[in-house]
């Protein structure tokens, strides 16, 4: 990080007034925490006997002998609550108490992080509500029956695409109003400063690990490390440990929804613009005059128009790459995974896997690509069904 909160030109603290104290409040508890020993001991506690780490490196044999190079998943999907979203919000949590909130607000898509932060607030004991958009409630019922079960409140929010973006908007305006004594739990490794950084050392935990059992099982880095990334706390956790290793391509993975020529996609990196939004400076899928467009995907979390700042800062340095891959291809390779490794992926994680069955053919049999299966897809069962329907996925 550059100047204070920034990755190179991206980042910041784009918010009102009326919080600038309030994040550096929060700043300051955060720097405080991650330098006492205490506050790790008590985060890894529970990562272990909690949330049930470490994850497996698992390596796919049949996938590698299918595709040819060697391909491990980094299997995220065997957390408590079914997703990488816990490590983040424990570590938020514990923060929060640290800091005498009594009560904690999230945003949330694909519901995975709602369930993750009312999880994390049922476990010590805070009052929870959780900001959804009516058409990700729709799609992520069963995640709403889970968040209401573990005592949280569902907030349906109606405004612009009733997705994440306008569930972030209103979990934003939420917060400046009752601060005091509400902490509000991010998900992704977006908003102003500090929320990209506390996300990203969160999150390392997955590439710290992953890191050390691919040293053990293989004796050496990947060639390849990649995850799927919507605002992009996965793949920032994924590759976290990974970057200065500069051997080591490092590869985040979009939503290219029906096709970037479509319009109806969610690749900010693709043909997004530098723009502001939710306190951040970022790229962005806006239109010329600054308006956010609005993003498609049939992944309800990836369906996002903007991405964390310091993937957009690696984009332009040249140390990750980032494509696209469409509806079709994630859930060709979903289905691939089922069958050919009895694993059943979220639809987030399954772009991911879909770019590396594309690039494996440019590999060799002795290269190595590690991929973060970012979650598992009981959440998906709904929206798998009824893409083998036929039926529309991606509104």
């Amino acid at each position: 990080m550059s100047k204070k909160g920034y990755y190179g030109e991206f980042g910041g603290q784009y918010v009102s007034e009326s919080l600038m104290n309030t994040l550096a409040e929060l700043e300051k508890a955060f720097d405080e925490a991650i330098a006492d020993p205490k506050f790790w001991e008590e985060y890894d506690y529970y990562m272990k006997e909690y949330v049930g780490r470490e994850t497996p490196l698992y390596f796919a044999s049949r996938l590698t002998e299918k595709y040819g190079p060697k391909i491990y998943l980094k299997r995220e999907d065997l957390n408590h609550t079914g997703a990488h979203k816990i490590n983040n919000v424990i570590g938020q949590i514990l923060l929060a108490k640290r800091m005498g909130k009594t009560k904690v607000i999230a945003e949330t898509g694909a519901g995975q992080h709602g369930v993750a932060t009312a999880t994390g607030a049922a476990l010590f004991n805070m009052e929870c509500t959780v900001y959804m958009g009516a058409e990700d409630i729709e799609r992520q019922a069963l995640n709403v029956a889970r968040m209401q079960m573990l005592g949280s409140k569902v907030q349906a929010v109606t405004t612009g695409s009733s997705t994440l973006k306008d569930a972030t908007n209103e979990a934003i305006r939420t917060w400046a109003e009752r601060a005091e004594d509400t902490f509000y739990v991010i998900g992704s490794a977006v908003g102003p400063h500090p929320y990209p950084k506390m996300v990203k050392e969160f999150q390392r935990v997955i590439s710290k690990e992953a890191r050390r059992q691919i040293l053990e099982k293989e004796g050496r880095l990947p060639d390849v490390v990649m995850a799927c990334v919507g605002g992009g706390s996965n793949s920032i956790g994924m590759f976290a440990d990974f970057l200065e290793d500069q051997d080591v391509k490092l590869i985040g993975v979009e939503a290219g929804g029906l096709g970037i020529e479509t319009g109806k996609h969610a690749s900010a990196m693709a043909l997004g613009e530098p723009g502001v939004l939710h306190g951040m400076k970022s790229y962005l899928l806006q239109d010329k005059n600054g308006n956010i467009e609005l993003a498609a995907s049939i992944s309800a979390g990836l369906d996002y128009p903007g991405v964390g700042p310091e993937h957009a800062y690696l984009r332009d340095s040249g140390r990750a790459e980032y494509v696209s891959i469409t509806d079709t291809e994630a859930m060709d390779a979903l289905m691939e995974l089922c069958r050919m490794e009895g694993i059943i992926p979220a639809i987030e994680s399954a772009h991911a896997l879909a770019h590396a069955f594309k690039i494996a053919p440019t590999m060799s049999k002795d290269d190595i690509i590690v991929l973060c299966l970012s979650g598992r897809g009981d959440k998906d069962m709904h929206t798998i069904q009824k893409y083998l329907n036929g039926e529309e996925t991606n509104k």
